[in-house]
C-alpha cells in the first residue's frame, strides 16, 4: 500500500490489482475507491495519443479474488460434511476451537498435520458461502471489477508459523498474512478442496458476467478439467464445412452469439473470459485452451517475473509467444509494489513480446493495449471506444 502513491507518476495507464487472501479485500477496495477506472472510455482517454501516456494518473482495476495458496484458510459449508464445525458461541473455549480447527486442517492439508502448535497458529477458516457474498457485494460496487486471483497450485507450501525473533523483526509496511521470511513446512492444500474454492469462485464470474485471472502452477491439465467443466454443455457449435454451405450468408455470426457470446453480461455457470496470468504451460497445452468451441474468451498473459526466471521458463516463453495469435496475448509485472520497478518490468516484457512477433514496439502496444481493453470490458464495450 506504501506505493499507492506512485500510481500518480507511472506511465503505465491502467494496472490491474489482484486481491489473493482475507487481508487485502478490502485494500484493493480502497485502492479502486481513489484510483478506479470509470470505463472504457475514460481509460481510453486516460491512454492518450498514440497510447502514449498524458500525465493523467494510472488507474486501477480492482480484482477480487482468493488465491488457492490461502485456500485452506476456508471451508465448504454447502457440502453435507463441512471440514470446520463452528463453535456455537458457548462452545468457544480454547481446546473446542483448536479441535474444531484440528478437524478442518488434517483434512484440507497433506500430509496431515498434527502439531497442535502448528495448527494453533493457522487462522480459524472461513465459510466459503460468506466470502463469495462478500465478493459479490464487491463486485456489484466496482461494475469494472475482475475476479482473481484465482486457480490451483501443487507446488505451494504453507509457511512455518512464526518465530519471536522473525515476528519481531517484521516489516509493518507489509500486508499481514504473506510468508515473510518464514521457512516452508512440507504442508500442501489438498487439490480437491482448491478445486471447490475454483468452482466456486468461477460460478460467480460466470453469475455476474466479470472476466477472471487464473493461476496455475504444476497443475496445467487439472486447471483445464476443472474450468472446462464449468462449460460443459455450452460449448459452442462450429459450423461443418457442409453446413457452411448450406446456410444463409450472416447467420454464422447468429449461430455464435448464443451461449459462447465472449460479449455476455452473466447469468452463464463459466466466465465470460479468461486470462492465464503468466502462463507457463508447455506450448504443447495452448491447443486445448484455444478450441473454438470453448465459449468464453481465453487470453495469456507474461511477465519477467515468472516467464524468464529460469533457462526452462525461458525457453517456453519463446515458444508460446511464438505460437500464439496476437489477439490472445497479455503483459503484466506480477509484481506487490507500484511506482519504477512495475514500469521497467511492463516495458521490458512488451519489448520482449514484440521482438518475438516482429511488431515494433508502438504496434505491439496498441494491440497488446486493445487485447486488455477487450479482456476487462468485454468486446462489444470496448469496441464502442476504438478508433
Amino acid at each position: 500500500m506504501g506505493s499507492v502513491a506512485s500510481l500518480k507518476t507511472m506511465r503505465a495507464s491502467a494496472l490491474a490489482i489482484m486481491a489473493t487472501r482475507s487481508q487485502d479485500q478490502d485494500l484493493v477496495a480502497d485502492v479502486a475507491s481513489l484510483h478506479g477506472v470509470d470505463g472504457p472510455a475514460s481509460w481510453r482517454g486516460n491512454r492518450g495519443h498514440g497510447y502514449r501516456h498524458d500525465l493523467q494518473t494510472c488507474q486501477a482495476m480492482p480484482s477480487f479474488g482468493w488465491h488457492p495458496w490461502f485456500s485452506y484458510q476456508m471451508y465448504d459449508d454447502v457440502v453435507p460434511e463441512p471440514t470446520y464445525k463452528a463453535p456455537p458461541g458457548s462452545e468457544s473455549s480454547t481446546a473446542f476451537l483448536l479441535d474444531a480447527k484440528k478437524a478442518h486442517y488434517q483434512v484440507v492439508l497433506a500430509p496431515s498435520p498434527q502439531d497442535d502448535q502448528f495448527i494453533a497458529s493457522l487462522p480459524t477458516p472461513i465459510p466459503l458461502s460468506s466470502f463469495i457474498s462478500s465478493t459479490r457485494s464487491k463486485l456489484s460496487s466496482y461494475p469494472y471489477a475482475l475476479v482473481g486471483e484465482i486457480g490451483l497450485d501443487r507446488a505451494f507450501r504453507l509457511p512455518e508459523n512464526w518465530d519471536s525473533a522473525l515476528a519481531a523483526a517484521r516489516d509493518d509496511g507489509l500486508t499481514p498474512g504473506g510468508r515473510e521470511g518464514r521457512r516452508l513446512s512440507p504442508h500442501r492444500v489438498q487439490m480437491q478442496h482448491q478445486q471447490a474454492v475454483l468452482r466456486a469462485q468461477l460460478r460467480l464470474a460466470g453469475e455476474v458476467g466479470r472476466p477472471v485471472s487464473l493461476h496455475g502452477v504444476d497443475a496445467h491439465g487439472i486447471l483445464y478439467d476443472t474450468v472446462s467443466s464449468c462449460w460443459k454443455g455450452h460449448e459452442r457449435h462450429i459450423l461443418s464445412r457442409r453446413e457452411r454451405r448450406n446456410i444463409a450468408p450472416g447467420a454464422e455470426e447468429d449461430d455464435e452469439s448464443d451461449d459462447g457470446n465472449e460479449n455476455s453480461t452473466g447469468g452463464k455457470p463459466y466466465p465470460p473470459r479468461i486470462c492465464l496470468h503468466s502462463y507457463s504451460g508447455p506450448v504443447e497445452s495452448l491447443s486445448q485452451w484455444l478450441r473454438p468451441a470453448i465459449p468464453a474468451k481465453i487470453y495469456f498473459s507474461f511477465s519477467t517475473a515468472v516467464n524468464l526466471s529460469r533457462e526452462t521458463t525461458r525457453a517456453k516463453f519463446i515458444q508460446v509467444v511464438s505460437a500464439l495469435p496476437e489477439d490472445k496475448i497479455l503483459v503484466e509485472s506480477d509484481l506487490h509494489v507500484a511506482g519504477e520497478e512495475m514500469d521497467a518490468a511492463l516495458e521490458d516484457m512488451y519489448r520482449r513480446v514484440c521482438h518475438i512477433k516482429g511488431w515494433g514496439l508502438e504496434e505491439g502496444v496498441r494491440k497488446i493495449g486493445n487485447n486488455f481493453e477487450n479482456f476487462v470490458f468485454g468486446e462489444t464495450r470496448a469496441a464502442h471506444v476504438v478508433h
